[in-house]
């Protein structure tokens, strides 16, 4: 089969102003970026035309290195929906430069599936995540001139909170120190960069409704603490405006298409492992407004994008999905059931049963939140039949309706089974109302408890002196009725990344805490997961390369 650049080439792409009209989007309301790519109002979402429209949320089973394929089965479900005469739109994040180059690849769906054009989205499409680093530092300098000029009026912070970001994956820039020289170099100070996924920033434009919220965001981020132990903010450094205008076109959402030519809004890219994982509320809500069904999905697995879509994305904007999918492969069920990686593409049954636990507990933590769940299989052609009957029928036993994707190799005709599936459970058992797993009100180590005991099912948690400092401060400050965000491995349910399967009873202790008062919640950090990931020892950069005139190795 041809790789997925051969695939995304050989599709002769519509006109961008043609998409819109096809989705009913004023023409003369986008913003073309070239023949392919529009950026649309970030008031065109309309909620009263959004009523009614149904949001399925994709996720997945917890992750292997490879990826479940998430994005694959959320185009895939707008290509089948498409064809079976209903009017789709996938709402999806935006690629990071640090996996595309890294291990895990690009972010655009694979084979038939696929956003396009894929090479732009995959690397610096409309220029969204440029505008976020850039808008991050511009902070960070701005702040580091601010002490610099007032030392020599008394003027200092008990502690910078305000870290630097890049997007990309450089171990090298985790700790640094700045300043260093003569005195005009400014304050020497220790710092270090996060990746852009993990920027506050980023949270902030994909969790604003509108410009005048991503205003009063911006400028409600803590900085750092003074003396008197009260934050600093962006306000009090004075530029709230001056970053607002670097990102007055990064708010925007991006309208591609698919490989068959339907729409797709693509926006924001927050890892759900460091952030939140979820596209903003603004592209979501834009898709609605078009679509009646709109496909939106939240990663990594359950246990951290899921949670995340419904106990932030959803408690802050008033979304509801209609229905929960749940990704999976019989590879990556094989490797919960303890299946040797290097056998892991043969057959074994009595892996793949023992596997069945991983699926049932996001099955189960996803109805805790009131949601009806299907649960769709990504096909691949080491499958047999006969393990896949047995997938099947255990989703039979547990009572969950179950499909096969195969838009991979088929595009939208491989996804028909799936969206007959999804439309009828939607009609005969739609989602309950939302159950949060805590409420505002509870304190921030009762809602960190409540995720780690309900949903990763640990037996107790433990913070450190910094962890518990931290939060401290943050709810002295007024920010305690945030909801939480735990970073965490997105290889386990627990903090331990090698604990496949199902994992319980175990000790997770969250080591520090980052207040995000702009994006409005409380980050904890939980074991040894970092913000500024690594490159693997043969990063996907040395398979990438531009030949006649077109970019190769990109997957």
């Amino acid at each position: 089969m041809k790789s997925d650049i051969e695939i995304a080439r050989s599709i002769q792409m519509r006109p961008i102003g043609d998409i819109a009209k096809e989705a009913g989007i004023p023409v003369e309301k986008i913003e073309p970026y070239g023949h392919y790519m529009a950026k649309l109002p970030e008031n065109l979402k309309d909620a009263g035309k959004a009523s009614g429209h149904k949001l399925i949320l994709v996720t997945a089973i917890t992750a292997t290195k490879a990826g479940i394929g998430k994005t694959t089965v959320s185009v895939g479900l707008a290509l089948g929906l498409n064809r079976i005469g209903k009017k789709a739109i996938v709402a999806l994040r935006e690629p990071s430069l640090g996996p595309c180059f890294g291990m895990k690849g690009g972010a655009a769906g694979g084979g038939y599936a696929q956003v396009l054009p894929m090479e732009k989205i995959n690397l610096h499409f409309t220029g969204d995540f440029h505008a976020i680093t850039s808008a991050h530092n511009m902070i960070a300098a701005l702040l580091d001139n601010y002490l610099y000029q007032h030392q020599g009026e008394g003027f200092c912070l008990r502690e910078v909170l305000w870290k630097r970001v890049l997007d990309v994956n450089d171990r090298s820039l985790r700790n640094i120190v700045t300043g260093l020289g003569p005195r005009t170099n400014g304050l020497t100070q220790e710092s270090g960069f996060d990746i852009t996924p993990a920027s506050e920033i980023m949270a902030i434009l994909c969790l604003s409704e509108n410009l005048d919220d991503m205003r009063r965001r911006i400028g409600n981020i803590v900085l750092g603490y003074r003396f008197d132990d009260t934050p600093f903010t962006v306000n009090d450094l004075g530029v709230t405006g001056a970053i607002l205008s670097l990102l007055i076109d990064a708010i925007k959402p991006n309208l591609v298409q698919t490989t068959e030519g339907t729409p797709a809004i693509i926006h924001g890219g927050p890892f759900a492992n460091i952030a939140h994982g979820c596209n903003s509320i603004i592209a979501t809500k834009t898709a609605m407004t078009f679509g009646d069904y709109t496909i939106t999905e939240a990663g990594f697995g359950a246990d951290l994008g899921a949670e995340k879509f419904y106990n932030i994305k959803c408690r802050k904007s008033g979304l509801k999905p209609d229905l929960t999918v749940l990704v999976a492969t019989l590879n990556g069920l094989k490797m919960h059931g303890g299946t040797d990686l290097d056998r892991i593409k043969e057959p074994d049954a009595e892996g793949l049963k023992r596997g069945f636990a991983n699926l049932d507990r996001h099955i189960e933590n996803i109805r805790s939140f009131g949601q009806s769940v299907v649960v769709c299989i990504n096909r691949y052609s080491t499958d047999t039949q006969d393990e896949i009957e047995l997938l099947e029928d255990h989703c039979r036993m547990l009572g969950v309706p179950f499909a096969i994707n195969d838009a991979f190799t088929m595009g939208g005709e491989g996804a028909v089974n799936l969206a007959k599936l999804v439309v009828d459970t939607i009609e005969s058992n739609p989602s309950a109302p939302l159950k949060f797993t805590y409420e505002d009100h509870l304190s921030v180590k009762e809602k960190i408890r409540a995720v780690a005991t309900g949903i990763y099912r640990a037996s107790n948690v433990s913070f450190s002196s910094t962890a518990s400092r931290k939060i401290a401060s943050a709810e002295k400050s007024g920010f305690g009725h945030f909801p939480v965000c735990i970073a965490k491995t997105q290889y386990s349910f627990s903090q331990n990344q090698k604990a496949y399967g199902a994992p319980e009873g175990f000790e997770f202790e969250i080591k520090d805490i980052v207040i995000n008062a702009g994006a409005e919640m409380i980050v904890a950090i939980a074991g040894d997961i970092i913000r500024m990931p690594g490159l693997p020892s043969s990063p996907q950069a040395l398979r990438i390369d531009v030949i006649d005139g077109n970019i190769e190795g990109l997957s």
